[in-house]
């Protein structure tokens, strides 16, 4: 039964799935003011430009042997699936998660896309990190932020993502896809640029 409940929480909160994970949150917190047309309309586009997209992308890549599987498990492989990802980060600044009308989740993203251009270069350098462990310390990160900005209590989300922090880096472990360092290095990497910028919007 283990086996079957790992792989799956490794699904769940695949780095891909954790920038609309944060919008949902954003979006539909208890301080939140936008109507339910805009959230739709957001949570649409951030799903179609980090999800759809992304998984277009991977069956190419995949179609055309530029990886060898889903997990993408080579750090040369890495490269291509961070680049394209670091563009859609980018668009999605640009065009759809805008500071004037989102400034919380914008420095979210911003962050995100700190932590993938930090993952790239390593990946250049031959270092493998955990992308598991980027995104859902992240995303922690992130909901304590809107905890402390809103002065509403997240108590339950938050402890619920920090047992997700040790669950993934476990199930990681248990699947042999990481090291220790690898998963240490993947949470500080991700947590890091969310905390820094924590300071413009707090």
């Amino acid at each position: 039964m283990l086996k079957n409940i790992l792989p799956a929480v490794s699904y769940i909160f695949h780095p891909i799935f954790i920038s609309l994970y944060a919008t949902l949150f954003y979006l539909f917190s208890n301080n939140s003011s936008f109507i339910n047309n805009e959230k739709i309309f957001i949570v649409s586009q951030v799903a179609i430009i980090t999800v759809l997209v992304p998984m277009l992308f991977f069956f190419v890549l995949k179609s055309t042997k530029m990886i060898s599987s889903y997990k993408v498990p080579t750090v040369s492989e890495r490269k291509i699936p961070l680049v394209i990802h670091c563009f859609l980060l980018i668009l999605i600044l640009k065009k759809t998660i805008t500071i004037e009308r989102y400034a919380e989740l914008h420095f979210f993203m911003l962050g995100a896309l700190t932590s993938t251009l930090i993952a790239l270069i390593l990946a250049f350098f031959k270092r493998r990190v955990s992308l598991h462990m980027i995104g859902i310390s992240g995303l922690t990160i992130f909901v304590i932020g809107l905890n402390l900005h809103d002065q509403i209590s997240y108590t339950i989300a938050i402890a619920l993502l920090v047992l997700m922090n040790g669950i993934i880096a476990s199930s990681r472990l248990a699947l042999g896809d990481h090291s220790e360092r690898q998963l240490i290095l993947g949470s500080l990497i991700g947590a890091l640029p969310q905390m820094l910028l924590l300071y413009l919007w707090l």
